[in-house]
C-alpha cells in the first residue's frame, strides 16, 4: 500500500501506539489501514441416491490452478454471512442450486493471508453447468475423484475429511464433525547442483 484511500498522501509502515503490529498508516490524517485475512467461503454440495453419495466439483476455467478440479468457493463478498457466500458461489461456479448444512472445514492458510471453510450441502436437483469461472462440473463418487488433478490443499483435505466421515456414517460409527486444519507453508529443499 502507497497511499490512503482516505485522503491520499503517502502512508507509513509503523506499529501504532498501543499496537503490537506494524501498519499502513497516514501520517496526515491519521487513518490505520488494517489488512486482515479474506475468507474463501464454498460448498461440498452432495447428490445421495440408492444410498451412494456423489460430491459436485468444478474444473476451473481461471488461473491459478486452471483446468484442475475445485468444490465451487470464492471470496466472500461485504454484507453477506458465509453461509449466504457458500451458496452464491456455488451457484456462480457450478450453476447449482442447494440447501446448506452443516459447517464441515475450516482450514487456516496464513501464508496467503487466507482462511477457507466449507459447508455441507444437498444438491436441490440435477440441473446444474459449468459458470463463466468453470471449464465444466460434474459429479463423482468416491472412487472416481481425481485427487492428482485438485486444485489446492485445501480442497484434497475437505474431500479426505468427507470421505472418512462418510465411511464413519455407513459403519455407524460416527456422524459429519466440523474438521479444522492450520496448513504450514512447505519450502521446497534446494535441487542439488
Amino acid at each position: 500500500m502507497k497511499f490512503c484511500s482516505e485522503c491520499a498522501h503517502p502512508v507509513s509502515l509503523i506499529t501504532p501506539p498501543d499496537d503490537t503490529r506494524e501498519r499502513f498508516v497516514c501520517t496526515n490524517c491519521g487513518t490505520i489501514h488494517y489488512q486482515n485475512p479474506k475468507m474463501v467461503i464454498g460448498s461440498i454440495p452432495l447428490w445421495e441416491q440408492d444410498g451412494e453419495v456423489q460430491v459436485l466439483l468444478c474444473r476451473r476455467a481461471i488461473e491459478p490452478r486452471r483446468g484442475y478440479w475445485t468444490l465451487p468457493a470464492g471470496f466472500m463478498e461485504n454484507e453477506e454471512s458465509t453461509s449466504d457466500a457458500a451458496a452464491r458461489e456455488t451457484e456462480e461456479e457450478a450453476g447449482a442450486r442447494i440447501e446448506i448444512r452443516q459447517l464441515f472445514s475450516l482450514i487456516n492458510v496464513p501464508h496467503v493471508h487466507q482462511v477457507h471453510m466449507f459447508y455441507l450441502a444437498t444438491l436441490l436437483d440435477l440441473d446444474y453447468a459449468a459458470g463463466v469461472e468453470s471449464l465444466e462440473v460434474r459429479l463423482f463418487r468416491e472412487s472416481e475423484i481425481p485427487w492428482d488433478d485438485i486444485s489446492f490443499p485445501t480442497i484434497t483435505h475437505t474431500l479426505k475429511f468427507l470421505f472418512e466421515d462418510l465411511e464413519k456414517l455407513r459403519s455407524g460409527k460416527g456422524d459429519f464433525e466440523l474438521h479444522t486444519k492450520d496448513l504450514k507453508r512447505h519450502f521446497r529443499e534446494p535441487i542439488p547442483t
